[in-house]
């Protein structure tokens, strides 16, 4: 497995405020310096240690009022002003957020708010993945319109709970092919069924954002819808054209395009995804590529 598959959250920002940081007290060391004459160790002079303690500002949240105002970070939801993910062929390291009751979401550290995510998605408690982290914040994947959509998070109160998976899903459309991992170990890898040229299967990175039975359908048993949708449809029957995994009823739509966009998948790739003893958790990263 290719170590680029799962690097560590992005923390450019973080590193960038460390980086300035240093060069300040470099500068303040070199201009402050005492004017005596430093300790001679080779005449018995004890050398003298000056430690820093650097810390990066926690850039506190806006207080957002109104939350019923901002639209919905959900899957029915579209957010027109949220950051795109810039790094959607990296596979986040696991760390998922769950909301204990809606909260807002900011286009940034300290910005402005732009939406609010809500506790549940689809019958499912909201577990979204952490995509990078700044003290007092964690950017995530948003399951919201227009794919690839994100929001900041923060984890200034007890609003946030926190809880790490190691499963990771891997959907390759050109070989029509969905492995399932758990840290560097492969579960399982099965020949799919993905979206035909007129309605392809959406790349990027998502995550596994509810598991959900419908009765008014007969091919699936369990559905996993995803967080993120159609670049075709606005809907599908009537919902809002959520990519999701699930079974099918025949085997001649495996290895081939052969949906609108959703990932068919065997019997038993989905026992395995549903496996009472260690299903996947809802939150799972997904990247489709």
């Amino acid at each position: 497995m290719s170590e680029t598959l799962r690097p560590a959250p992005n923390r450019w920002r973080v590193l960038a405020l460390w980086l300035a940081a240093i060069t300040m007290v470099a500068t303040a060391g070199v201009l402050l310096a005492p004017s005596h004459p430093t300790p001679d160790a080779s005449h018995g002079a004890e050398p003298v240690e000056l430690g820093v303690e650097l810390h990066v500002p926690v850039v506190a949240a806006r207080a957002v009022p109104n939350l019923a105002g901002l639209p919905e970070a959900s899957t029915f939801g579209t957010v027109p002003t949220a950051p795109l993910d810039e790094t959607a062929a990296e596979v986040p390291d696991g760390q998922l957020v769950h909301p204990t009751k809606p909260v807002p979401v900011f286009d940034q550290p300290g910005g402005a708010a732009i939406a609010v995510l809500p506790t549940t998605q689809l019958g499912s408690d909201t577990w979204v993945p952490v995509i990078a982290e700044e003290p007092g914040w964690v950017q995530v994947l948003l399951p919201s319109r227009p794919n690839g959509s994100t929001g900041w998070l923060s984890t200034q109160d007890n609003t946030l709970t926190i809880r790490s998976t190691s499963d990771w899903i891997v959907i390759d459309r050109a070989a029509f092919r969905l492995t399932l991992y758990r840290g560097h170990q492969q579960i399982g890898t099965w020949s799919v069924g993905v979206g035909t040229a007129a309605a392809p299967t959406p790349t990027g990175r998502t995550f596994v954002l509810a598991s959900m039975t419908d009765a008014t359908q007969k091919f699936s048993p369990v559905i996993f819808p995803l967080g993120i949708h159609s670049t075709t449809y606005s809907t599908y029957g009537g919902g809002p054209g959520t990519t999701g995994i699930h079974g099918w009823p025949t085997t001649d739509v495996f290895g081939r395009p052969s949906s609108d966009g959703c990932i068919r998948v065997p019997a038993d790739a989905l026992a395995t995804l549903t496996n009472p003893a260690d299903p996947v958790p809802i939150g799972t990263p997904v990247l489709i590529r």
